[in-house]
């Protein structure tokens, strides 16, 4: 119920007025069932503009550092995750990578929308990085489709670091479904999983052409905090 209040009646009619976002394709998006939104991942905004022009509800997973403010400020950060359908994961690896998948899977079993950045991380500079085979694991397991996306110009909006958006319009291009389920029963096979994101996130570059590097966007955050 938040989450609709907050999308049709307080904050989604104030960004529609700011921003003007517009969107594409977005017929591509099953209207029922679960079924996965892979988008390329240029800003904060990204989880605030596509679920506003996506009909149906978008659960995103979240880093769980939203969830742990202290505060004032980390109470209406917290307040507003949830209420917008955002889940905390551990992202430090290892068994945190395996709780994250599962929590994946539940909201796709559920007959829900996922939303989630196959680079894992948000783009440094613009660029689109190397994905992530957790992505791959969790179509496979569950055998739903994959709906690539393309954010565009959300970097511009709110740069990284940045404290405050700044009004510019923004777009969303939404691809037509993928479906591999031809891949079934090989989610324990390396060569498949990298094949079936490197396929994902290759269907985000032709809609958002963005220039490609392959290496993954946490590694490049790496070098740059060092050269700093």
């Amino acid at each position: 119920m938040a989450y609709f209040i907050i999308k049709n009646f307080i904050l989604g009619p104030i960004l529609q007025i700011l921003f003007r976002p517009w969107v594409k394709g977005s017929k591509n998006v099953p209207t029922a069932g679960g079924a996965i939104l892979a988008s390329n991942h240029l800003s904060f905004s990204d989880s605030i503009f596509l679920p506003l022009k996506v009909k149906r509800p978008v659960t995103f997973l979240a880093k769980s550092d939203y969830f742990t403010g202290k505060g004032v400020k980390g109470a209406l950060i917290r307040w507003f995750f949830k209420a917008t359908g955002q889940l905390p994961i551990d992202r430090s690896g290892g068994k945190a990578s395996e709780d994250s998948l599962n929590t994946g899977l539940g909201v796709l079993e559920r007959g829900l929308l996922l939303g989630i950045y196959p680079e894992g991380t948000r783009s440094p500079d613009a660029k689109l990085y190397r994905g992530r085979t957790g992505i791959a694991r969790m179509v496979l397991e569950a055998k739903v489709p994959v709906v690539p996306v393309a954010m565009i110009d959300t970097e511009k909006v709110q740069p990284i670091g940045s404290k405050y958006p700044k009004i510019r319009r923004v777009g969303v291009i939404i691809g037509e479904p993928m479906d591999f389920t031809r891949f079934a029963g090989m989610e324990g096979e390396r060569a498949v999983l990298r094949a079936v994101t490197d396929l994902i996130v290759y269907n985000i570059m032709q809609l958002s052409n963005q220039e490609y590097e392959d290496v993954y966007a946490s590694t490049v955050k790496n070098r740059m905090a060092r050269a700093a």
